[in-house]
């Protein structure tokens, strides 16, 4: 679990032109953006993004509350970096209250991002939305942003590929082909409670 920012000035990154022709990504000089939450389940690859205005304590607790919402009859283990809207005050009271009933959180250690599998997500992300692309304003990020979404929701694998997860089926073959060697065996169990 995870946030960032997609941002409406361009990352500019090694591509192709025709020599002679410098590539040109033209630019307003304004700086609109767009925030997102995000969480994946690492067992099925499903993504839920949640946007906002800006990244604060008040729009987090408005995604774990999407997430409650989505996950309704389960207990949702979150990992998850420092960052000082995690441990805000009231998202501390939310999580002492009743609705934080239903999350644990792990936190990786300072100054690590790239523990964090979201952080995968957020590159492919901004690799498709904003690398050598012109955005004219919020709302035209806010589309192609709609865009990666669908995809990506409607391809779970690719998600799990990408952030360097196995699905079920893989460790069952990996197992089965594991046995036969005497090497490590490899497994993953099912989802238990903390709490």
């Amino acid at each position: 679990m995870d946030e960032t920012h997609v941002r409406a000035y361009q990352a500019l990154r090694t591509t192709w032109a025709e020599v002679g022709n410098q590539k040109q990504v033209p630019s307003y000089g304004h700086h609109a953006h767009v925030s997102i939450f995000g969480a994946v389940d690492v067992q099925q690859g499903d993504v839920v993004f949640h946007r906002a205005s800006s990244a604060n304590a008040e729009t987090f607790l408005d995604f774990l509350r999407r997430l409650k919402e989505k996950y309704t009859d389960r207990f949702l283990v979150l990992v998850l970096d420092n960052a000082r809207i995690h441990h805000a005050k009231m998202v501390q009271a939310f999580l002492d209250g009743e609705e934080g009933d239903a999350f644990h959180f792990i936190f990786f250690p300072p100054y690590f991002p790239q523990l964090n599998p979201i952080e995968r997500l957020w590159k492919w992300l901004k690799d498709e939305v904003i690398t050598n692309v012109f955005h004219k304003d919020q709302n035209d990020i806010a589309q192609s942003i709609t865009r990666f979404e669908q995809y990506i929701l409607q391809h779970p694998d690719e998600v799990l590929c990408r952030m360097g997860v196995l699905r079920k089926s893989e460790v069952k073959i990996l197992n089965w082909m594991i046995a036969y060697t005497g090497c490590l065996l490899l497994y993953r169990t099912e989802q238990t409670h903390l709490r």
